[in-house]
């Protein structure tokens, strides 16, 4: 059989070594299962921060149905409103993003498997295509899951500006509170 090097999963592997080891192939396989695993964790919190930010919106919707848009505080809710909308759209863009990473990460473990697994029928040249094939859904799948985070934080500074607001208000009450108890 004829040696070669390759390049999977971003290391250069002599493909004598993975004809010889059951346990190099599963090597080659760890980091985008490690990277997979990873990618559903970040996916379900992303979903838990949609589902936080729904249950948001609805008590806003309450608020405006209650009446509590009229007024003095009307601009100041109107704007919460707004940053939760977008809030929201940046955490469905993030997952669209986090969804297709998983999804190129698990291809990619996919492929080198295959990959390796017919490299001893098939020969180097196969092996390399799929070794390549691999790599660049690897490339998808850390571009695509640096994209999602990039949309995270995002998010998570319009959070941020609702939580920075709201302190605000109780600050203003609080020492209004305190004006009124000290001048009776």
């Amino acid at each position: 059989m004829a040696r070669g090097v390759a390049i999977c999963a971003g290391i250069l592997v002599e493909q004598t070594s993975l004809t010889q080891s059951p346990f190099a192939v599963l090597t080659l396989i760890v980091a985008p299962a490690v990277l997979t695993n990873a990618t559903s964790v970040l996916a379900l919190s992303t979903i838990n921060r949609m589902l936080r930010t729904r249950d948001r919106m609805q008590e806003l919707f309450r608020r405006y149905e209650a009446g509590e848009f009229n007024g003095p505080d009307e601009e100041r809710l109107l704007g919460q409103v707004n940053r939760v909308e977008g809030q929201a759209l940046l955490l469905l863009r993030a997952l669209r993003f986090i969804y297709i990473s998983l999804s190129a990460f698990a291809s990619s473990a996919l492929m080198t498997l295959v990959g390796a697994g017919l490299a001893q029928h098939q020969g180097a040249t196969l092996f390399q295509a799929m070794s390549a094939i691999g790599l660049g859904l690897g490339f998808i799948a850390v571009g695509s899951l640096v994209f999602g985070c990039t949309n995270l934080l995002k998010a998570t500074h319009i959070s941020l500006a609702n939580i920075r607001e709201e302190a605000a208000v109780i600050r203003e009450g609080q020492a209004r509170r305190k004006l009124k108890s000290s001048g009776t």
